[in-house]
C-alpha cells in the first residue's frame, strides 16, 4: 500500500509566491502532488524556477484573460492523463479546472468562481458548481475514485467562518451556495477535514486589507473532498495555517492507496 501526501493551495499569484520561498517550502514539505490555484499567469510567462522544481513535473491551465485565475500541478508521479475538459466552453476559458488521472484515483484541481461581484457572477458560479458535479457523477458511475481539491469560495457551516451572522447575505456564505455543499455531501463526497476534526477556528483564507489573519478572523473555503469509497483510506487531514505568502494557506491530506 502506497501513501500519498497531497497539498492544495490558492497561491494568489504563482510568480509572487515564487519570490517568497515557494520552491524551498515545496522541497521541505515533499508532497507527492501539489495543486495550486489562482496562478494569475500564462505558462509562457513562467520561468524554470517555477516550472522545473527538482523532483517534480509541472502542468498548467491558464485563463484566456492574462493575470487571471489559472491552476497548476506539481507531481512526483507520472499521470495517465491531464485535461481541462468541460462540455460547456464557458468554463474552459477561465482556466479553472485540471483533471488528473492516476491509476489509483482521479484528481480534480479546481479554482471555483467567486460570486461577490454581481448577480451575473453568482449565477456563473452556481452554473459552474452544477456542471462540475455532473462531471464527478459521470466518473463515479464509471467506477472512478475521485479526489477534489481547491478553493471552493464558499464556507459550508457557521463553524467554517469567524463571523457567520455578518456574512449571511454575502456570496461565499449564501444559503444557495451552502446548499450545494450539502448536496454534494449527501451524494457521498466527504469533506475530509471534517471527517477528522470538528474543531472551530480552523480557517484557510483571511482578508489582507483588514489584516484579518493577525486576529484569525477567517473563512474555511479551501477543501479536500473524496468519494465515500476512498474516505476510509484518508489517514490524515490538516490545515497548514502557519504557511504565509498568500491570503490563503495550504491544506493537506494523506491517502493510502491499494
Amino acid at each position: 500500500m502506497a501513501k500519498w501526501k497531497l497539498i492544495s493551495w490558492n497561491v494568489n499569484g504563482v510568480r509572487a509566491i515564487a519570490k517568497k520561498g515557494f520552491a524551498e517550502w515545496v522541497a521541505e514539505e515533499k508532497p507527492d502532488v501539489l495543486c495550486i490555484q489562482e496562478t494569475k499567469a500564462q505558462e509562457e510567462q513562467l520561468g524554470s524556477d517555477i516550472t522545473q522544481l527538482e523532483g517534480y513535473q509541472s502542468s498548467w491551465v491558464s485563463a484566456e484573460k492574462k493575470g487571471y485565475s489559472g491552476v497548476g500541478l506539481y507531481t512526483r508521479h507520472e499521470p495517465v492523463s491531464i485535461t481541462d475538459s468541460f462540455a460547456d466552453g464557458r468554463f474552459v476559458s477561465e482556466g479553472r479546472t485540471m483533471i488528473v488521472e492516476y491509476p489509483e484515483f482521479t484528481l480534480f484541481n479546481v479554482y471555483f468562481p467567486n460570486g461577490k461581484k454581481n448577480k451575473e457572477r453568482l449565477d456563473y458560479k452556481m452554473d459552474f458548481y452544477e456542471a462540475i458535479l455532473e462531471q464527478w457523477e459521470s466518473l463515479r458511475k464509471s467506477g472512478k475514485r475521485i479526489i477534489i481539491c481547491g478553493d471552493v469560495n464558499t464556507a459550508h457551516k457557521e463553524i467554517d467562518l469567524a463571523r457567520p451572522a455578518g456574512n449571511s447575505k454575502i456570496s461565499g456564505f449564501l444559503p444557495i451556495e451552502r446548499a450545494w455543499i450539502d448536496k454534494i455531501i449527501e451524494k457521498g463526497y466527504v469533506d475530509v477535514l471534517r471527517q477528522h476534526t470538528q474543531e472551530p477556528d480552523i480557517y484557510t483564507y483571511w482578508d489582507m486589507k483588514t489584516r484579518a489573519r493577525d486576529r484569525n478572523v477567517g473563512w474555511r473555503i479551501d477543501y479536500f473532498y473524496v468519494t465515500d469509497d476512498l474516505a476510509p483510506n484518508v489517514s490524515k487531514a490538516w490545515v497548514n495555517a502557519d504557511v504565509l505568502g498568500s491570503d490563503h494557506c495550504p491544506i493537506s491530506i494523506e491517502v493510502n492507496t491499494d
